[in-house]
């Protein structure tokens, strides 16, 4: 059975997006419920797989996580195996916030990473990420600045 979304669970996912931490009360009055049917909905959302979890949102630089790289990297081959042997090892690396296979670019990989400094990239790209079995070319990109940091997807 697929659940399908109407306006009130639009509106309750808009708002979790930029108000994470709001509770179940406030979160009823901003979408005109009370709170037993937006808690109903809240289990429902998840359950369902529309809310994957509730995290906060971290500052990086106040971290001292000041330069971010998108790593694209392409394979010597194109076989399960090797993917797989990649995939598992940028999955225990604390760096990389993201990683996706990408279509429409000479690489395979499109990473996202953020690290200290230009030393700790160094040491992330000569010391672990290039020592990936099957890694052929890499080309690092280094962010500037972000224009968007929300990170909230758009709800229709």
């Amino acid at each position: 059975m697929t659940y399908s979304l109407d306006k009130t669970d639009k509106s309750i996912l808009r708002i979790l997006q930029t108000h994470g931490k709001i509770n179940t009360i406030e979160l009823a009055e901003q979408v005109g419920l009370s709170v037993t049917p937006c808690a109903r909905r809240l289990k429902l959302l998840a359950s369902n797989g529309y809310i994957e979890t509730t995290i906060a949102v971290l500052n990086p630089e106040k971290l001292g996580l000041d330069l971010t790289v998108y790593i694209a990297i392409s394979m010597e081959r194109h076989t399960p195996e090797q993917f797989d042997v990649f995939e598992a090892a940028v999955k225990t690396f604390p760096e990389v916030v993201s990683c996706s296979v990408v279509t429409g670019r000479v690489e395979d990989y499109l990473l996202r990473v953020v690290v200290r400094d230009m030393k700790h990239y160094e040491e992330f790209l000569l010391g672990r990420l290039n020592r990936i079995k099957g890694v052929d070319t890499v080309h690092s990109s280094f962010e500037l600045r972000r224009v968007i940091r929300h990170g909230a997807l758009p709800i229709y």
